[in-house]
């Protein structure tokens, strides 16, 4: 495996190398399913290339509730083959392939009837830690255990006493999912895939019937390329119909987008050493542990308008604090909200009994020779989803391929994690950081926090927190644009980190010195600067607005207010 820096060379020349020679397989769209796709193509020894319009993970993959889960909810569905293999890879995320991104995380289901629910609830999450056992990568979390109101009110002092009868503890997983997909698509690199990010699809190239691959604009430089290869993999998640409709076919079945938002509070704005998990008449609500915050969340809502910047509503953000006040014993307010996201949720609709209750189920087809299309699904399943679609492009494909083998393959940084992190007092002893610190360092990027290390011994003021965000070293700023594809301030402060919803002023108080950070690596001027700090003010703005609204469609006008500082 070479080394994964996704630096403006190696974009360069990522984009003039796809043009230069046939492909076997082209991922369009770098959300999760499409990075995992191009990692499961390129590790089965296939000559491998993965274009995306906008960032790494700008769409729904950056905007989740941030769970890896089996969807405890979805065996009320009786879904069991669902949970089962969602519980499968949460276990493999665990234990082997990202245990530098993917942590346990403890939650609290407060039981409002006494007998009955405790033997309900109790059954359905006895079987979840059950099913995640018998997956065979299931043991690295505690099992679930039954606690008294006393007890629960001693793990989550925040809650009403009249709230809960009792409760149930369980765990499931957490990770930083525009993080994690950064770090698929550099682990894809590392294994020889040729990656760009604005790097917009614009039409697909047509033999007769067949799609021999696709028309590339640079949204950065300007140009277009002509990219071939023998099979195209759609992965652009609710753009899938935008996609499809490039080439002018009728697809087997659609994608329709669900909105859901999140808000994102100070710890100490909630006491509790548990997450949440909370019926509402309409779905659940998670109250997430974040670092030094809390993510509550979500929302289940249909939506039809701009899929890029999808926009949360006054009546939004209400309907999440209504719902979790009537729990807490000391009541949320608008006041203490310090980030708000959007996120949109590919859900698939068939045009056909066959195909009509597929929902959080996911499905690959094969439209017209030489294209794959695959959508649906939900985050913790990208790797069965990207391994089917791979399968489906095997099939298109005149030679023998191996199987897929990503099962096996540690994302970057995972190799020799576990034993830094041992060493983690060491490494503060000898680089002068704080061991908290290091301890941050190491799971954001696991073995890779060298390439941070060094960036600092080369200058120690790199070393020092950012002003505004002390949560983040100025060198994660610097790698981030140097190694991690990032080409605008927005994709540092929204995606690499994730200032826009941890701090009150949404990242404005950090902007002017972000941008400096990265001018020298991506060769900006003085005046590439102002613009790209007068954008970033412009969206906070835009979305602040938006979350004054009363309903989606002044929202969403509201957002539109501020375009993409590339417009596409």
């Amino acid at each position: 495996m070479r080394t994964a820096t996704l630096g403006p060379a190696q974009r360069a020349e990522a984009l003039a190398a796809m043009a230069e020679r046939e492909l076997d397989v082209l991922v369009v769209g770098a959300g999760v399913v499409g990075a995992g796709t191009a990692l499961d193509a390129v590790t089965r020894g296939l000559s491998t290339g993965l274009v995306e319009a906008r960032d790494w993970a700008s769409g729904t993959s950056s905007r989740s509730s941030k769970l890896i889960h089996g969807g405890l909810r979805y065996l009320e569905m009786l879904d069991f083959a669902l949970v089962r293999e969602a519980l499968k890879e949460r276990g493999l995320l665990l234990e082997r392939l990202a245990p530098h991104l993917v942590k346990p995380v403890p939650f609290l289901y407060p039981l409002q009837h006494k007998g009955w629910e405790r033997l309900y609830a109790g059954s359905g999450v006895a079987l979840y830690d059950a099913m995640s056992f018998s997956s065979g990568h299931g043991r690295g979390l505690p099992v679930h255990r039954h606690l008294s109101r006393r007890r629960a009110l001693r793990v989550a002092p925040a809650l009403k006493r009249d709230a809960l009868v009792g409760a149930l503890q369980y765990y499931d997983a957490q990770m930083d999912d525009a993080r994690y997909v950064a770090t698929l698509v550099r682990t894809a690199a590392g294994y020889g895939a040729q990656v760009a990010n604005r790097a917009k699809v614009v039409g697909f190239l047509r033999e007769g019937e067949r799609v021999v691959g696709v028309r590339v604009e640079d949204v950065e430089a300007g140009g277009e390329y002509e990219v071939r290869a023998k099979q195209v993999v759609n992965a652009t998640g609710v753009w899938t119909d935008d996609t499809q409709s490039l080439i002018g076919e009728r697809g087997q079945f659609h994608v329709r987008a669900s909105k859901g938002i999140h808000l994102v509070v100070p710890k100490d704005r909630i006491h509790s050493s548990t997450g949440l998990i909370l019926r509402t008449e309409k779905s659940v609500l998670f109250v997430i542990p974040w670092g030094r915050h809390w993510i509550v969340g979500t929302t289940d809502t249909d939506w039809d308008l701009d899929k890029a910047h999808p926009a949360a509503s006054s009546a939004d953000i209400d309907y999440l604090l209504e719902h979790v006040n009537a729990v807490l014993s000391t009541p949320l307010t608008r006041d203490d909200v310090e980030g708000v996201y959007a996120g949109l949720r590919p859900l698939l609709a068939g045009e056909s009994d066959a195909t009509s209750k597929l929902s959080r189920e996911h499905t690959v087809a094969h439209p017209v020779p030489g294209l794959v299309v695959v959508a649906g699904g939900k985050y913790t399943t990208y790797r069965v989803m990207a391994k089917d679609a791979v399968d489906e492009a095997v099939h298109g494909l005149d030679q023998r391929v191996a199987a897929c083998v990503t099962e096996d393959i540690p994302l970057l940084g995972a190799e020799g994690y576990r034993a830094q992190w041992n060493a983690r007092a060491r490494i503060a002893a000898r680089t002068g950081l704080h061991v908290a610190r290091v301890e941050h360092l190491l799971n954001r990027y696991g073995s890779m926090t060298e390439e941070i290390l060094e960036l600092i011994v080369a200058d120690p003021a790199m070393g020092e927190p950012l002003p505004a965000a002390d949560d983040y070293l100025k060198a994660e700023i610097v790698y981030a644009a140097s190694h991690e594809g990032a080409r605008h301030l927005d994709d540092v402060l929204t995606r690499r980190t994730r200032i826009s919803i941890e701090t009150f002023d949404r990242g404005a108080r950090s902007a002017r010195l972000c941008a400096e950070l990265m001018a020298p690596v991506l060769g900006w001027d003085s005046g590439q600067i102002d613009r790209e700090v007068a954008h970033y003010e412009k969206r906070v703005e835009a979305e602040r607005e938006s979350q004054r609204q009363p309903d989606d469609l002044t929202a969403d006008a509201a957002r539109l207010g501020a375009p993409d500082i590339v417009p596409l």
